[in-house]
């Protein structure tokens, strides 16, 4: 019998998901192949943000119509720290005369060589790959030759690009946005609905906005989301920040959400919604998070010291997809190696930006720019 072994978060699982296995079968003349939803996968410190029986439940929908597929939860039994050795060598006990695949990605793959013990994976199983968005790279194949003294097995697929940030976070602005979500497959979407699953209470702060900015909202969210693992960022603090960032920015000063609220002294009128957005995000949406509250308090002017949170929103914020000045793209570009570096570049903009505009300068900003100068 011809097995293989496809594991992931799937959180959520999408039309990719199932297409990689669709084409591992048809490929690799697979009899059987175990969809294993991971526990805690190793490179995600924070965890799936759905529950292990929901992410379940998702694939069993998403791969029901595969005859050869079994969903397996061997792994969220076992609990822990998700390592596909143990999971190859349990296979190999259970089935020593079968041939067993390891289905990867493209991305897992180049990945594949930092992963706790590879040479247990590929004693006891044959890795096999596709391409993402592409075809395999001979360079590195040939690496992988180089490194384990076995060919990878290459399913002749290219998928699409799909992320699964991205998904979470349209799910997160359901509702309030208009967000295509068409990579999930309806099955998947069926058991998102009916458990509610990826929805933020706090999406209602967003109604609060004009369409357009809260088509920015999300696009801040979309930035922040996808660099923020990279960052060593929470990924659920950065979609809530960014969420609420513009909160009161169309909030009048009269509203009775803010009643109470006391701005600081000085504050120009452009700068002022991030003092009321912050008091808005704890007194009306019951954030009390101070490292997402700060992020939301300083995401336009800035201040020295920041925290990693508060730095990419200011900054995803200011370089999000729509944004277009010159000199964009080399931030766009410093912003994906250097939080600091990418800070005191762009508040120097910012401030070249104001005083050329004969705009007024809030002293925060001129004090943020001189921090990280001189850091």
């Amino acid at each position: 019998m011809r097995i293989a072994l496809y594991g992931g978060s799937f959180d959520p699982v999408h039309r990719e998901h199932v297409r990689l296995v669709r084409a591992a079968i048809g490929a690799l003349c697979l009899d059987r192949v175990l969809v294993v939803p991971s526990f805690l996968a190793p490179h995600k410190a924070e965890g799936a943000h759905a529950s292990a029986e929901d992410r379940m439940e998702m694939c069993r929908a998403a791969f029901r119509d595969i005859p050869e597929v079994t969903v397996d939860d061997r792994e969220i039994r076992a609990g822990g720290t998700s390592y596909t050795y143990l999971t190859c060598r349990a296979l190999r006990e259970e089935f020593p005369q079968d041939e067993i695949f390891l289905l990867l990605g493209a991305d897992m793959l180049k990945d594949f060589f930092t992963w706790r013990q590879p040479d247990d994976i590929v004693s006891n199983v044959t890795v096999a790959a596709c391409g993402r968005e592409r075809a395999l790279p001979k360079s590195l194949l040939s690496r992988f030759y180089s490194r384990f003294g076995r060919e990878v097995a290459a399913v002749p697929f290219t998928g699409g690009r799909v992320s699964s940030t991205d998904l979470r976070v349209g799910l997160a602005f359901r509702g309030a946005l208009n967000v295509r979500l068409s990579a999930l497959p309806a099955p998947v979407r069926a058991v998102i609905e009916e458990r509610g699953l990826y929805r933020r209470e706090e999406a209602r702060a967003l109604l609060l906005e004009r369409e357009t900015r809260r088509a920015h909202s999300y696009r801040v969210a979309l930035t922040a989301c996808r660099r923020a693992r990279g960052f060593g960022i929470s990924e659920e603090k950065a979609l809530l920040a960014a969420m609420l960032h513009d909160c009161a920015k169309y909030v009048p000063a009269d509203s009775p959400m803010l009643e109470g609220f006391v701005p600081p002294e000085g504050v120009p009128e452009p700068v002022l919604h991030q003092y009321a957005g912050a008091y808005l995000a704890e007194h009306e949406f019951g954030v009390h998070d101070e490292e997402v509250l700060g992020a939301i308090r300083y995401h336009t002017s800035g201040k020295g010291d920041m925290t990693p949170l508060e730095k990419l929103i200011y900054l995803a914020d200011l370089l999000e997809p729509a944004r277009d000045f010159g000199g964009i793209k080399r931030l766009r570009a410093l912003f994906k190696r250097d939080l600091d570096a990418c800070m005191e570049a762009c508040l120097f903009q910012q401030l070249l930006y104001l005083e050329s505009a004969g705009k007024p300068v809030y002293p925060l900003t001129r004090e943020a720019y001189l921090w990280y100068k001189h850091r």
